[in-house]
């Protein structure tokens, strides 16, 4: 007997879908035809079938229990498929979908089941996916598979796999050492930036100590910094640590034969300061004029790996200054209102130096 899909109302229906259990439903053509290509040819054939040789039009959906046909059915039909259904034929309702294009269904399924995946049934749904075209699925389980493959390694999916499988297994295996190659370079990179910003902010507090100074040191044509007038900066450790180097460069006397590690500290950050310093007018920090000139002579010479650091350093300041105008939006939103062109501008040349400083 032919029987109707829950829910929907299928009087005038003029084809059959058979079942594998033997159960047939009742459908319309235009309906079918409508949600899936698929469909659409198989009852173009059904229909010169039946004018060759009689009888009604049938499609057969065979390999699946009735009941996921039926809940396939009526998605094509209401465009809803309720949390039992999903949860009870979500990998028949994928492989329907998948056979039939029908894509809608396919994009909940791949969510649905991506919400259940885990060590033990991984390596199955990975295998579906891969059958089924499913990239949000597979991206799913490839996760569940880099955070706990110790879990999924003693799974019996696992063991079948390396038994029956293992070009997938190959596979699987090189997509973990990519990754964690991924992560080392990521965290390398993280530490490398961290290293630039901390080099941009003893350029900064450099260039606040020789123009304004700082507790002890101050510049070098104005009198010793007031400490009642002004308390420490914001950044007291670095800056305290750069006067007592600039202090020790002061008075050290092995500088000269350049034996002294900390004063060949503090020469690369007044170089690495001249790199950088864009002020047209003289500027207060010492040895920056004649650094500038002694670079511009010998440009085409300059080392490769000096100007990387530089060209990191000048990103990690645009970055700084980027965070900074933020958090200062963040704080005070109408800041924004009374922007100009000037405004602009200067923000836009930020975000180009932040773009193209950096590999």
């Amino acid at each position: 007997m032919t029987e109707g899909i829950p829910g929907v109302d299928t009087s005038g229906a003029d084809v059959r879908i058979v079942t594998s259990g033997g159960r047939c439903f009742a459908a319309h053509t235009h309906v079918l035809a409508s949600a899936s290509t698929v469909l659409e040819k198989q009852l173009e054939r059904a229909e010169k079938r039946r004018t060759t040789s009689g009888g009604g039009k049938t499609i057969r959906i065979l390999g699946v229990p009735c009941d996921a046909v039926s809940a396939f059915l009526s998605f094509i039909y209401t465009s809803r498929c309720s949390a039992e259904e999903m949860e009870r034929y979500g990998v028949h309702l994928l492989v329907l979908s998948h056979v039939y294009c029908v894509g809608r269904l396919k994009r909940e399924c791949e969510r649905g089941l991506a919400r259940t995946v885990t060590a033990e049934s991984v390596v199955d749904l990975l295998q579906l996916a891969r059958m089924c075209d499913a990239a949000y699925l597979k991206m799913r389980c490839l996760k569940v598979l880099e955070g706990g493959f110790k879990e999924v390694e003693a799974t019996e999916g696992w063991k079948f796999l390396q038994a029956h499988d293992p070009f997938l297994e190959l596979e699987l295996l090189q997509f973990l050492d990519d990754a964690e190659s991924r992560k080392k370079r990521r965290m390398r990179s993280r530490d490398e930036q961290g290293l630039y910003m901390e080099l941009n902010e003893a350029m900064e507090c450099l260039e606040h100590i020789c123009m304004e100074g700082c507790t002890t040191v101050g510049p070098h044509d104005g009198g010793p910094p007031n400490q009642t007038k002004k308390g420490p900066c914001q950044r007291y450790s670095t800056c305290m640590g750069l006067q007592l180097l600039i202090r020790h460069f002061a008075t050290c006397g092995r500088k000269v034969h350049g034996g002294c590690s900390r004063c060949k500290r503090l020469w690369q950050l007044l170089r690495l300061h001249s790199s950088i310093c864009e002020r047209p007018e003289p500027c207060k920090v010492p040895l920056c004029e004649q650094f500038k000139m002694k670079l511009s002579v010998e440009k085409k010479g300059e080392d490769g790996k000096w100007r990387l650091l530089v060209r990191k350093v000048v990103s990690a300041k645009a970055i700084s200054s980027l965070s900074q105008r933020e958090r200062k939006l963040n704080h005070n939103p109408t800041m924004v209102v009374g922007w100009d062109d000037e405004d602009f501008s200067a923000t836009q040349q930020k975000h180009e130096i932040f773009s193209f400083g950096t590999f």
